[in-house]
């Protein structure tokens, strides 16, 4: 399927980059073949910073605005046209870019697919040994060797990725099937080769990371208090003029007519004569 849609090859200059940096990490720096595939992730991933920083700041106003864009889902949720409608109109009012968040991801599908087709035109013959945990061959396939560890790392860190990515912009829905994605690519990720799984799992551990940075550099959505029969009632209130004056105090309920007598209840017996 890949290689169908990469017959006519428009990504051959990423892919020429691509080996030409493996070689430079494996034969200049030193690093095992498997290591100069996590060397080369960290480096892609760091060419995305502005990307991420974008993807930040969009995940922060999605967390600031969550309470109102709940009430409009809420409101219109027997009608999803105008539940659209009025969430597009809430987003252009507010500055809110919902799809920021995607641009990252979208930008590492080309890293993705250039780099199958390095590991797939490999030109030099890879043993990595036990040395240095060099433990996986980048061009076996995934189900080989150590690659099966490989691909449940994956999996876990493409949960937590999702987690973290979808926390603030998915409703539950989209949550589960994010969740579920993962288990069900296990299948079709067995059989890449290992450097691809290598790649992708390393960018899901850079994502958690950063998932856990953005959440103590995210500003936590200021609830406001609901008032209880506890509350005590305010003392002021705002008048026409910008001034305050005291809250009404109300008056004791009238009564009618004169008070009631109380009567005295006579003691039984009388005095003895």
């Amino acid at each position: 399927m890949i290689a169908s849609l990469l017959a006519a090859n428009p990504l051959k200059p990423l892919e020429d980059l691509f080996t030409h940096v493996l070689d430079w990490l494996h034969h200049t720096v030193g690093l095992p073949w498997a290591w100069s595939i996590v060397a080369l992730t960290v480096i892609v991933r760091m060419l995305l910073v502005p990307l991420a920083v974008k993807q930040i700041h969009s995940m922060q106003n999605m967390q600031r605005f969550a309470p109102q864009m709940k009430e409009i889902q809420k409101k219109y949720k027997t009608d999803k046209k105008r539940q659209q409608e009025e969430l597009m109109k809430f987003y252009r009012e507010n500055n809110i870019n919902p799809a920021a968040s995607c641009v990252p991801l979208l930008a590492q599908l080309p890293v993705f697919f250039a780099l199958y087709l390095v590991l797939k035109h490999f030109p030099h013959q890879v043993g990595d040994n036990l040395s240095w945990l060099g433990l996986v061959d980048i061009t076996d396939k995934a189900s080989a060797g150590w690659g099966p560890v490989l691909v449940v790392v994956y999996a876990v860190s493409q949960l937590a990725s999702s987690y973290f990515m979808s926390a603030a912009t998915a409703d539950r829905s989209q949550r589960i099937i994010l969740y579920l994605m993962p288990v069900a690519f296990i299948p079709f990720i067995i059989n890449f080769k290992a450097g691809l799984v290598l790649y992708w799992m390393t960018t899901n551990l850079w994502t958690v990371g950063q998932g856990l940075i953005t959440r103590r550099l995210m500003p936590k959505p200021q609830v406001t208090p609901k008032r209880s029969s506890r509350t005590a009632p305010r003392e002021e209130e705002p008048v026409e003029d910008g001034s305050r004056e005291p809250a009404a105090v109300p008056a004791p309920a009238a009564t009618s007519g004169p008070p009631r007598r109380v009567r005295k209840k006579k003691k039984k017996g009388g005095a003895r004569r």
